[in-house]
């Protein structure tokens, strides 16, 4: 039966990443079409495209009741867009980064994992048990109040990119194929429907397996589902490198970890409030961590080197194996 299950969660992983291709092929148009610099394209746009199927595994998690993979699927894949997928494009080519991402987007994504961090564990915070408490123990919930702050949040944050957007308009775009009005439409909404599917079928597959295996579905979220739902924004970045458009591959990466936690987790525990254990905890403090150190290397020499992006991926599978162990 696990055969089974295995092979249904391919075939979901599969819907989900020719979904999202859809998904960011329409958009991405779409966008072109109004002119808009490819930097805040790869923030917005491509990186709410690559993020659908965290949203809909997230939401889909939510509506069962799975916390545990609602919050480790976000805290996974943004631990994976931010090592492996950085650390691989920097290993292939060098990454310029921009100086808006240095001064505005890296620090912001940052913040919002802290302000996760805040919300999430105050109960063990004030009761003076946050180190004391083992994995399994609840460190605290996201509850309906707070997912519409951080939904807030992620508003404000687009406002100020249109803005921003508006005042640098003259700026050299990176170019994107267009395609008719009517196909990219069809493709945003045919894409967005196969994504909800696939986003079904891996949460409860990735349910049951986890259950054969006697794995925990923080595990299998941190792990299976995060590396399956950020196969989009891998992808994406790998061919955005490939193109020369390092700025779209950047923020896609950097856009798709800010939407995961404001929106992603933010629409779920809007949907169903999402109850946190130590163990992700301890995940959101890793992502805090490996943050910081790849924005210094951001900002040392405004670019993140072959042998920097080699640290990356080492720091990322370092984490993977100390989540096994765990």
């Amino acid at each position: 039966m696990v055969l089974v299950y295995l092979l249904f969660l391919a075939l979901g992983f599969f819907a989900l990443v020719k979904g999202a291709d859809m998904f960011v092929g329409g958009s991405s148009s779409l966008a072109a079409k109004f002119h808009v610099p490819s930097l805040i394209i790869g923030l917005t746009i491509v990186a709410l495209g690559t993020s659908m199927p965290e949203l809909a595994v997230s939401i889909s998690a939510a509506l069962q009741g799975s916390n545990e993979i609602s919050i480790s699927n976000v805290v996974g894949s943004n631990l994976f867009n931010l090592l492996a997928i950085l650390g691989i494009c920097a290993m292939m080519k060098p990454l310029p980064i921009d100086s808006a991402v240095i001064k505005r987007d890296f620090p912001f994504s940052i913040l919002i994992t802290g302000v996760l961090l805040v919300i999430s564990c105050g109960s063990l915070l004030l009761s003076g048990n946050l180190f004391t408490a083992n994995t399994a123990h609840r460190a605290g919930i996201v509850s309906r109040f707070d997912g519409l702050l951080l939904v807030i949040l992620l508003i404000s944050y687009i406002s100020f990119l249109v803005y921003s957007a508006k005042k640098h308009k003259d700026e050299p775009e990176e170019e994107i194929e267009e395609i008719s009005l009517g196909k990219s439409i069809f493709f945003l909404l045919f894409g967005l429907g196969i994504i909800i599917g696939g986003g079904q079928v891996v949460v409860y597959c990735a349910k049951e397996i986890a259950r054969a295996a006697g794995m925990t579905e923080t595990l299998i979220g941190l792990t299976v589902v995060a590396f399956g739902t950020s196969l989009p924004e891998l992808v994406t970045s790998v061919v955005a490198i490939r193109k020369k458009e390092s700025a779209l591959a950047i923020g896609n990466t950097i856009g798709s970890n800010i939407f995961n936690i404001l929106f992603i987790l933010g629409i779920s525990s809007m949907i169903h409030p999402v109850e946190v254990n130590m163990a992700s905890y301890m995940d959101m403090m890793i992502l805090i961590a490996v943050s910081s150190i790849a924005l210094v290397f951001s900002i040392s020499s405004r670019k993140i080197s072959r042998v920097e992006g080699g640290l990356m991926l080492a720091m990322y599978l370092a984490d993977m194996a100390y989540a096994i162990a765990r």
